[in-house]
């Protein structure tokens, strides 16, 4: 669904994640969120009771929820699927955001853990819950590429926990060199973890 064609509602949730990204959940103001989704002033005390704590919450969970879609999408994008090519799908969506619009924003959902993991527990349950959504996505598709099940969960933290962390060197050093290195060096480590062809 395109921006524009997305209600008030979903366009604070949608504007919410994207601020968090750049700017972190403390900065990000409620002001600044009607603003980027040009929704009606008193729409954010109508849509979201509990105040700025709810719409962080909700913007973390499409957040999650956004990540586990993109790994259909990414398995239906690949001419021979494998997991060293998944994960170089997870990894190209960075380098290619990186290199096209500059390092000023990252995952929304490691924000909102950065900023506030130690000071709300509904955030940092979000955030939990957002990771465990994308993690699933990620196992479910190892198993469909001859990952044997006891594996796939673990092997899908491995990739998520790699390419988050890539991405915090990627912004810290300005360069997608750690994100290159992580999909280069865990592509045949992943591959070898495939017990069945994957065609």
């Amino acid at each position: 669904m395109a921006v524009s064609e997305r209600g008030p509602r979903e366009r604070m949730v949608f504007g919410a994640a994207q601020l968090i990204r750049r700017d972190g959940v403390t900065a990000t103001g409620m002001r600044a969120v009607v603003a980027h989704a040009k929704a009606p002033r008193g729409s954010l005390q109508h849509y979201f009771p509990g105040g700025k704590e709810q719409l962080v919450n909700e913007a973390v969970g499409w957040a999650g929820d956004y990540a586990g879609k993109r790994v259909a999408r990414f398995l239906a994008e690949l001419p021979d699927p494998s997991p060293s090519g998944l994960f170089a799908a997870m990894v190209r969506q960075w380098t290619d955001e990186f290199l096209t619009a500059g390092f000023t924003s990252g995952c929304p959902v490691a924000a909102a853990t950065v900023d506030c993991a130690d000071s709300s527990d509904s955030i940092r349950a979000a955030a939990a819950a957002a990771f465990a959504r994308w993690t699933r996505a990620v196992a479910q598709a190892l198993k469909g590429m001859g990952v044997p099940e006891d594996r796939a969960g673990s092997l899908a933290t491995l990739m998520i926990s790699s390419l988050e962390g890539a991405i915090l060197i990627a912004r810290t050093e300005r360069d997608v060199r750690a994100l290159t290195t992580v999909a280069r060096e865990l592509g045949p480590v992943l591959d070898g973890c495939a017990t069945m062809p994957t065609s």
